[in-house]
């Protein structure tokens, strides 16, 4: 498999960013963070999150407690006098949680707010992104601006099921990440790894054989089908990628044409390669006869 050159994992968003942006929008410089009382912010009803474990958020605000929050939240001002949460409404809890008075924010109106959101849209759709740059962004977009994957698909012309696969991209195994940065697998290699979800093991050695054994995308997909349909055993799944056997030799023999074997989750199919109708209709005759 050709290689390319290693890309920096996480670059994607920043790249994002359109050259006049004001990165203040994204939480960084300490002159633009102002101080606002929980008593003047409300969520945001659009916000795609509608489950805070409670637990978490008590941990949360413990360690609020002890080092105050240490990042802002980012809020914009409604027509009220008051403040909806853009991004960090799980620090907002928290923080009531804990019992503060305050919590930092930087504030911006909801219209620059939402030109940037249009601009980091448009710029998904144009910069050459990786496979986990991009489910970086989307990630990013879904968090920092409360988008749901829906909407997001529909900004990008794509389905909403399409970018939640391309999210769940970051949660392949740290190693088969690195292969997916270093071009040593592609982004349908890393599908079927993802396939085997909760089996390490196997997620390993299909990675391994991808990369030491040059598997093709066909190839990880029999062997996952494998592991699925219970051959457990690495070496027997590994069989399920095996496209020629001793009984489809034979068969080669027999038929004095090419025949393969292809495996799937309930039995399987032979493929008999023929040249022309003429050669068809040879060995239509000779399977008759037997």
């Amino acid at each position: 498999m050709n290689q390319t050159p290693k890309r920096g994992l996480g670059k994607g968003f920043e790249a994002l960013l359109p050259t006049n942006f004001d990165k203040a929008m994204l939480l960084s410089p300490e002159d633009r963070i102002q101080n606002i009382k929980l008593l003047d912010i409300i969520a945001n009803p659009e916000q795609p999150r509608k489950h805070f474990d409670q637990t978490a958020l008590e941990e949360l605000a413990m360690s609020i407690k002890k080092y105050g929050v240490i990042q802002p939240i980012l809020a914009a001002p409604t027509d009220k006098n008051k403040y909806i949460i853009v991004a960090g409404e799980r620090r907002w809890r928290a923080a009531k949680i804990a019992k503060l008075e305050t919590i930092p924010a930087v504030v911006h109106k909801r219209k620059e707010l939402d030109q940037l959101e249009i601009a980091l849209i448009e710029n998904v759709q144009r910069v050459d992104l990786s496979p986990l740059e991009t489910a970086i962004s989307i990630e990013k977009l879904h968090h920092q601006f409360n988008l749901s994957y829906e909407e997001i698909g529909k900004s990008l012309g794509k389905a909403g099921s399409t970018v939640t696969n391309i999210v769940r991209l970051l949660n392949l195994p740290v190693n088969a990440k690195q292969a997916l940065i270093a071009n040593k697998i592609s982004e349908g290699h890393a599908r079927q790894i993802l396939a085997l979800t909760g089996d390490k093991e196997q997620q390993t050695y299909l990675l391994n054989s991808i990369i030491r054994s040059g598997w093709s995308v066909r190839q990880a997909e029999q062997f996952v089908t494998g592991v699925k349909s219970g051959l457990k055993e690495a070496k027997r799944a590994k069989t399920m990628t095996v496209a020629e056997t001793r009984e489809t030799k034979q068969l080669s023999r027999l038929f004095g044409n090419p025949v393969t074997l292809k495996r799937m989750a309930h039995g399987g199919k032979l493929e008999i390669i023929y040249k022309d109708d003429k050669d068809l209709a040879r060995i239509i005759k000779l399977i008759e006869k037997k």
